[in-house]
């Protein structure tokens, strides 16, 4: 099982890495929704560069446009639902639009946590902010490569969205990120799982399964989801000849949409999409965390191994 390291929380890794921009950039400042996280170590060391949000609804994100317009680096956060469910419009208008050099941050990503219940997250923003022109989205596996997003998108002037999860997650990556980029985390020639966010974790673990028996399982890491690596991506359709895709979002629009639509155009292959259904976050039936919502580790084996027998690669 993938389990280098205790589980950390990305929201944690993000303030901190903001708390490291703000003190060798004066115009650095970080503004909060209304409805976002409370007060942190952020407004504790930077109280004149911290300022929550005067408005409700998505008139807050109006403002960290205007504040923006100043020539500041705003980071702008909420919870995944006020930040880029009902405040498509304004993210639309008043920050994709101008260039805005807004990153808005979503610190809730995905579906409701385990032991969480009556609460409905929205898992369909990766797909909505996508499709936005000028709009750079970035969705971290672990607390290090949390760290590392902040940076690449406090690096450029321009729109962006960062999707975080709340749950504390396992360290699986190098720590690293690049914007466009999909680093490999396991080379392999049977069969490609190409995962972000939270299900990069499950999806070495199907890796590490497979390779008990004989499978070997590439594992491509998403987080860079606009602009992607459609290199990286085609080369391993060409050379593994199926795809899994892993993901806590709807796959009707988000990283199962996009690699399907990809490889059909340039190199089609079979393409298997685990995630979330045509739902808006709320559970059918009973379960725990992510096996709530048809994500299980036994469905996603069960995924890879259709593929696996499509290609003839097991009986």
């Amino acid at each position: 099982m993938t389990d280098p390291k205790r589980p950390e929380s990305l929201v944690a890794a993000h303030e901190a890495e903001l708390i490291e921009l703000a003190a060798s950039d004066p115009s650095f400042r970080v503004f909060d929704g209304a409805d976002g996280p409370t007060a942190g170590p952020f407004a504790t060391k930077f109280p004149q560069r911290y300022s929550r949000a005067s408005t409700s609804g998505s008139s807050w994100l109006s403002e960290a446009a205007g504040r923006a317009a100043l020539d500041r680096a705003i980071f702008a956060r909420a919870s995944s639902t006020d930040s880029a469910s009902g405040a498509y419009g304004t993210i639309r208008d008043s920050i994709c639009g101008p260039g805005a050099n807004v990153k808005v941050v979503g610190t809730h990503g995905g579906p409701p946590s385990e032991g969480v219940t009556g609460e409905g997250r929205i898992v369909e923003d990766i797909g909505v902010l996508r499709g936005l022109p000028r709009m750079t989205v970035a969705v971290p596996a672990d607390a290090p490569s949390a760290r590392a997003a902040t940076r690449a998108l406090a690096g450029f002037s321009g729109p962006a969205y960062l999707r975080l999860t709340r749950t504390d997650l396992p360290t699986v990556t190098d720590g690293s990120f690049q914007l466009g980029r999909a680093p490999v985390l396991r080379e392999g020639a049977d069969l490609t799982v190409v995962a972000v966010g939270a299900l990069v974790a499950r999806g070495l673990d199907v890796a590490d399964e497979l390779g008990r028996v004989g499978v070997s399982v590439r594992v491509l890491d998403f987080a860079s989801i606009k602009p992607f690596d459609e290199k990286a991506l085609l080369r391993a359709a060409r050379e593994t000849g199926a795809i899994l895709t892993l993901e806590e979002h709807s796959v009707t629009t988000g990283l199962g949409s996009l690699v399907a639509s990809a490889t059909a155009e340039e190199s089609p292959v079979p393409v298997r999409r685990v995630g979330l259904p045509d739902v808006f976050g709320a559970p059918e039936g009973g379960g725990s965390g992510l096996d709530r919502f048809g994500v299980s580790r036994e469905r996603c084996l069960e995924e890879a191994w259709s593929l696996l027998r499509l290609r003839g690669k097991v009986q």
